[in-house]
């Protein structure tokens, strides 16, 4: 094994990987966050990012497949269907959970070891059945689809309003010209409507200082965004530890 491999490389062999997970590819592991002034131009933040935003689609359809497997087999659970259909859901959500860890490690560069295969006592499909209705991991699989999906739908939507707003704010100095050149404004109007004695009140962003402080707000904004991402996903680095890891 080469000796170049990392500490954090070759503790993750002495810990056996992600239990029931083969081993991954290599992973961004030993990746540092960069210093404040150099997180919005980074990989390591765009990689937060893309988590958050990937995250959505990846929750919907968790959520959709757990909550309708569980209604269904717990609507059954007197005849012989549900059982199987239960212990079918704890399997898809170990599924699922195998491909969060995966988006962790390479998007978040945390290492989630998985919890250990599931132990058959009994020979058979029922054995099988009931092995998977015991199965805590799986449960616990399930229950991070279903209290993570409003957690997504909020990361999505902060992210990518933070995200836009910021940058949209602080290349506007690049993009002024385009309201005077296209529409009938001077600038970004901020404003326009007028009072009970009819007088109009317009408020637009057209002077040097104006556009200036414009652009220094998106500056501080796609800054604060660094900080609020990192939160965000740190809720889902919790999570996984918590309800997928070992």
């Amino acid at each position: 094994m080469s000796s170049s491999r990392s500490t954090e490389d070759r503790e993750w062999d002495v810990l056996g990987g992600h239990g029931d997970d083969p081993r991954p590819g290599r992973a961004r592991r030993t990746e540092r966050r960069p210093a404040l002034w150099r997180t919005p131009f980074s990989g390591y933040y765009y990689r937060e990012v893309g988590y958050a935003l990937s995250g959505l689609p990846v929750a919907i359809a968790g959520f959709a497949a757990s909550i309708v497997m569980f209604c269904f087999g717990l609507g059954t659970f007197v005849t012989v269907l549900g059982l199987p259909v239960l212990g079918a859901l704890t399997g898809l959500a170990r599924g699922f959970g195998r491909l969060e860890r995966a988006r962790v490690r390479n998007m978040l560069a945390l290492d989630v070891p998985g919890p250990a295969p599931v132990r058959q006592v009994r020979p058979g499909n029922w054995g099988a059945i009931t092995a998977r209705l015991a199965d805590g991991a799986g449960w616990k699989a399930v229950l991070y689809q279903v209290v993570m999906f409003p957690w997504a739908i909020f990361s999505f939507t902060v992210t990518l309003v933070f995200l836009v707003l910021g940058w949209a704010l602080t290349l506007y100095p690049l993009y002024h010209w385009i309201f005077r050149a296209y529409t009938p404004w001077n600038g970004y109007r901020l404003f326009d409507f007028e009072d009970s004695d009819g007088i109009r009140h317009v408020y637009e962003i057209q002077a040097p200082w104006q556009i200036a402080a414009l652009s220094l707000l998106g500056v501080l904004l796609v800054f604060l965004t660094t900080q609020l991402v990192r939160g965000l996903t740190n809720v889902n680095r919790a999570a996984a530890q918590g309800l997928l890891g070992r």
